[in-house]
């Protein structure tokens, strides 16, 4: 079985101060549950302390996105090596990425190539926008997301790999896709298109998220479908309540499976 995740991306929101209050809160409150992996992803200028604060905790951290470049004249940017010590996990390729800084599938895929040989494990975003999923797109599109992320992986690297499918007309908006609608798509579209690419063993091992206005209300549901193993959590990670329980509910969910 794989072992769900709960990652909570903080997005562009807490001061160091505030960031070590929270993640101080997260580590009280869902440190000792054992069955799900749980992610905080603040953003870089809160990484050092909040890391600090979850030093020896059993709660991971992760940055929100990095360069492909090991170091170089890229001013503001951040490398893998410089997060080594300070992440575990890197969300690459988010929707907003994409949108407002312009990342297309070739740099997602070096980003994530670049993050597997530093040690970092990526957590790969893809999703498809209202029009194309009014259109009927969904399909192609999120499933050429996919492909071209992963290209020049092997099979055995997707023990160390996490795909999250975050529908774009989904983000924010408190419209979630139906339970079933997502288990379709991670199960039907990204989890065969890793298949089609790498083979039936890797698109079983490899973990698949939800993201898209997941919260403490709709969160069992989702954890209740086969082919989605943990979710990228927007809003809902920025407070200790709704995010401690969307990790016990899928903590029960899991232990009765």
């Amino acid at each position: 079985m794989r072992k769900p995740m709960m990652a909570g991306n903080w997005k562009m929101n807490k001061t160091i101060n505030e960031a070590v209050d929270l993640a101080r809160a997260i580590r009280e409150q869902v440190n000792d549950v054992d069955n799900v992996d749980r992610v905080v992803c603040p953003p870089f200028i809160d990484l050092p302390m909040v890391s600090s604060e979850l030093m020896g905790s059993n709660i991971a951290v992760g940055a929100q996105n990095m360069h492909w470049e090991a170091s170089g004249a890229f001013t503001g940017e951040i490398s893998a090596p410089m997060l080594k010590n300070l992440a575990t996990y890197v969300i690459l390729g988010h929707s907003e990425r994409r949108q407002f800084f312009c990342e297309s599938d070739e740099t997602v895929n070096k980003k994530a190539l670049a993050a597997l040989a530093a040690g970092l494990t990526p957590i790969i975003c893809v999703g498809e926008s209202l029009a194309q999923n009014e259109a009927g797109e969904t399909q192609a599109f999120v499933s050429g997301q996919v492909k071209a992320a992963l290209a020049g992986f092997t099979a055995e690297q997707m023990a160390d790999i996490v795909i999250a499918y975050e529908p774009i007309w989904a983000i924010g908006t408190g419209k979630a896709a139906t339970a079933q609608q997502a288990n379709d798509i991670c199960g039907g579209v990204v989890r065969q298109s890793v298949g089609e690419l790498l083979g039936d063993e890797a698109a079983a091992t490899i973990r698949i998220l939800y993201g898209g206005s997941t919260n403490d209300k709709n969160i069992r549901e989702i954890m209740e479908q086969p082919d989605i193993d943990g979710a990228l959590i927007g809003g809902a990670a920025l407070k200790v309540e709704s995010y401690a329980s969307m990790v016990q509910q899928t903590s029960e969910v899991y232990a009765a499976a």
